[in-house]
């Protein structure tokens, strides 16, 4: 029973739970409602587990590296080597991005309560943004709880019905999410094709778009695949249109400094916006941004709604971005890129030559193509039980039919760790007939 308060200054009640100290427990509610609610739910799971396509959670009780011990059943862990971290230069665990982060930490506290416009704006927000657009040559830089949020505030914020966007085929979720919260004429073009992209740029023009914009993750997640970025560009200019890249995959290491996707191709100079995250490479915490003319990110500060409606990036995040910034102007120096680089060709020349199919551009993303949902699942267990930490991703997540585990490379591994890899995909491909046995 809750205890009512009427407070003697104000003419409001205040409830109060009994004091207790003991932990409430689950509710079960028994409303008609409420149990037609839950009939549909476990029937959703249910036709999710029949498909073979149900996720469960490993539960990680150590640092994010390539090693790491998860929890098993029995109560006891288990040590594993981890291949699907998007820790691509093992920054995630780095002493410096580790003790910079305590450090924000101490002299700036936990979080700021606050949106930015209001009371969340902190000098080390400001000095981080100068230190992304610095590292881009960009004009400014604003700073988001994370890029799917930085993609959610995008496009609403910058096209009218006026306006047409033109993406790719496999953008990634937060793209897709992002374009339906727009106005504009939406388009898409066949992955990576670009007479398809010619084609729908001028089906936009046809519908008097004023202003064009073509969307593309700068690699694509699921695949490892690199966007002809350059291509883009040439037919971009010759139909007058803007380039959006979502370059989380690239950030920190492609490119010969680190910069991106647009820097692989040297057409830094000639994309417009950039989204990215200081999720993955960039010390592996959380936040993202958007790069690009001050005009832009003034706008995106007065109008994007989850730069508006949330709260600032924690002085701690901001920490671990700074100094993972900082270990990457360094990092052809620091043996960091070469360490990558070499796993990832290491990697995926073993897998290719025992018989697998690898998709993607000799990226640390490196698919072991499966097909099906169930095998990918099975094949992922028994790496798990071989002390290899994969996961096998399905549909929705992959089209239907191209179950796979994606394999994730870092300047972290080590050459044995990699070969120990290699050899439990190759026993294991064999076991399940995958690939053929040893000639």
């Amino acid at each position: 029973m809750l205890r009512r308060i009427v407070s003697p200054s104000f003419s409001r009640r205040i409830f109060l739970s009994p004091l207790s100290s003991s932990p409430l427990s689950p509710r079960t509610m028994s409303t008609k409602a409420q149990t037609q609610f839950t009939q549909i739910l476990r029937s959703e799971i249910d036709s999710i587990k029949a498909a073979g396509t149900y996720k469960s959670e490993r539960v990680i009780v150590s640092p994010q590296n390539s090693a790491i011990h998860v929890a098993a059943k029995d109560g006891q862990t288990s040590a594993q080597i981890n291949f699907c971290a998007n820790n691509y230069l093992g920054l995630a665990d780095h002493p410096e991005v580790i003790a910079r982060s305590k450090k924000f930490l101490d002299t700036h506290g936990s979080g700021l309560s606050s949106v930015r416009f209001i009371c969340g704006t902190q000098n080390i927000h400001k000095d981080l943004e100068n230190q992304i657009s610095k590292f881009y040559g960009t004009e400014d830089t604003i700073l988001y709880a994370s890029c799917f949020d930085a993609n959610a505030g995008i496009f609403e914020t910058i096209l009218t019905d006026q306006d047409a966007v033109i993406s790719d085929a496999l953008n990634h979720a937060s793209i897709i999410d992002g374009i339906r919260l727009c106005k504009a004429k939406r388009l898409r073009y066949k992955n990576c094709d670009m007479a398809d992209l010619e084609a729908r740029l001028q089906e936009a023009d046809k519908a008097g778009a004023r202003l064009k914009l073509i969307a593309t993750d700068g690699v694509f997640s699921m695949d490892g695949k690199i966007a002809p970025l350059d291509k883009i560009c040439d037919i971009a200019e010759k139909y007058n249109a803007l380039i959006f890249v979502d370059d989380c995959h690239s950030t920190g290491f492609l490119g010969p400094n680190g910069r991106g996707t647009a820097e692989y191709y040297g057409v830094q100079d000639r994309v417009h916006i950039v989204n990215s995250t200081l999720g993955k490479a960039l010390g592996g915490a959380a936040g993202g941004y958007t790069t690009g003319s001050k005009e832009l990110i003034d706008l995106l500060r007065n109008r994007s709604r989850p730069y508006l409606f949330s709260n600032s990036l924690p002085p701690a995040v901001v920490g671990s971005a700074s100094a993972a910034l900082d270990l990457i102007e360094s990092a052809k120096t620091n043996g960091l890129f070469d360490q990558l680089w070499g796993n990832t060709k290491l990697f995926r020349k073993l897998l290719t030559d025992a018989g697998f199919t690898i998709k993607g551009d000799n990226h640390p993303i490196s698919p072991v193509m499966l097909g099906d949902a169930r095998l990918a699942g099975l094949f992922a267990d028994k790496m798990l039980q071989r002390g290899i930490y994969v996961v096998g991703f399905s549909y929705p997540v992959v089209p239907k039919g191209e179950a796979r585990i994606r394999v994730q490379l870092s300047a972290a591994h080590t050459e044995e760790q990699i070969r120990q890899a290699a050899n439990a995909f190759i026993e294991i491909g064999r076991e399940l007939g995958v690939i053929g046995a040893k000639s």
